[in-house]
Order: C-alpha cells, then structure tokens, then sequence
C-alpha cells in the first residue's frame, strides 16, 4: 500500500496517530490521504473509514484479495456503499498488486423512477399494513397475495367468472390466468375454481383474510 501511494507522488507513513497509512503530497498545506487495511471487508473498517474523513482530503480502505474472488469485496453493494461514502477501495493480492475498485469522490446515486414507482404503487396496493417489518420466516404478505386470498375466498364455494370478482380485485383476470400460488383451475371457458392448495391457503392465511365475506357482483344483485 505504501507503494502505491507512492506511486502516486505521496510520502507514505505507517501507523500515524492510529491510522494505518498516512500520505502527504508535497503542496502547501499538504493533501491528507488516509489508508485503513484489514484482510477482509467490515462493517469496523468501513466504521473507521468514515471516522477518517473529517481530518483528511482522501480516505481509502484496503483489502487482501480473497481466493477465487469470493469476498465481500466483490459484492456491488459494497462497492456502492463505498461511492456513497466518498471512500476508496482498493484490492491488494499476493503479488503486491493494487487494484482500484472504487476511486473516492463525492457520489450522488441516479434516481431510479421505475424501482420508485414500484414501491409506491405497492404501498398504495396494500389493504391495511399486513406485514411486520423485517420479518423473515414467511413470504410477505403482498398486495398481489391479499388480492389472490379474495379471490380464493370468494372461489371457495361455486365457481366464478372473472368479471364477478371484479370489484373486489381489480387484477382478479391476471391473478386467476397466471395462478402463481397453484390456487386456481380453470374448469372451463371463463369459469374458475379452487385448488386443494388454494383451500388450504384459506386456512394457513385465514389471519389475513377480510374480515367481511367477499360480495360478488352475482350475489349483490341477487340481494
């Protein structure tokens, strides 16, 4: 590492007042350039990145190159935490070899509208908020899988067409063609059924399901 800085027209100290690399140009007053080595990507070496930034120009962290390029190093998400942080990546091998993975300079990430758009969307989807944060142990109740449960709630007695459950999912056609939960069964030309598997959601995600029985445009008229 010490090298490389020098490489790069900078006198490179080691072990300056807890950091581990410190380099200065020769201007006046001198460019600051702080290096922090470990042998693996951490949150502590990143913790200590950060900590560096308020007394030099430059912060980069270094990392011993893992075998068959399997470390966290190679993770995008690493490398963009990093450009969002201003701070510099650098790979170190066997070799003595540095390579430059991230350079550190002032980064705005680019809006992505359509990620954003999808968020919103599903946000505005969902009936009430029906899934805890951060859990982790079943599959997240979407605005897709609330729609799926009303149809196959309402599909638990006699079959239906799409149009009859029309007001009560607004996606029921492409819900019940696409069956991605194998709930449903097309037992003719625009009639549906229920699955075993779709009976058995009913019980397993009986929590969610609204807490009004679902009227079909066929009933309501009846009534």
């Amino acid at each position: 590492m010490k090298r490389f800085l020098e490489s790069l027209g900078f006198e490179a100290k080691g072990e300056v007042c807890g950091c581990d690399i410190v380099a200065l140009d020769k201007g006046e007053p001198a460019a600051v350039v702080i290096a922090e080595l470990k042998l693996t990507f951490t949150l502590e070496l990143l913790l200590q990145a950060v900590d560096r930034t308020a007394v030099c120009d430059e912060v980069w962290v270094a990392v011993r190159a893992s075998r068959r390029g399997r470390g966290r190093e190679g993770d995008p998400r690493v490398k963009k935490l990093c450009r969002f942080l201003g701070v510099g990546l650098l790979l170190v091998f066997a070799s003595g070899k540095v390579d430059v993975l991230v350079e550190p300079e002032p980064w705005r990430p680019r809006k992505d509208a359509k990620r954003r758009s999808r968020i919103v969307s599903e946000h505005r989807r969902r009936r009430g908020d029906p899934a805890l944060g951060g859990s982790t142990r079943r599959p997240i109740m979407t605005a897709y899988r609330q729609q799926a449960l009303i149809c196959a709630a309402a599909l638990s007695g006699p079959p239906l067409r799409p149009r009859d459950l029309k007001s009560a999912a607004p996606d029921v056609a492409k819900i019940l063609q696409r069956n991605v939960y194998g709930w449903f069964v097309r037992l003719e030309r625009g009639i549906y059924g229920l699955t075993p598997a779709g009976r058995a959601a009913l019980v397993t995600w009986k929590a969610y399901l609204p807490q009004q029985d679902v009227l079909v445009e066929g009933e309501a008229a009846a009534a």
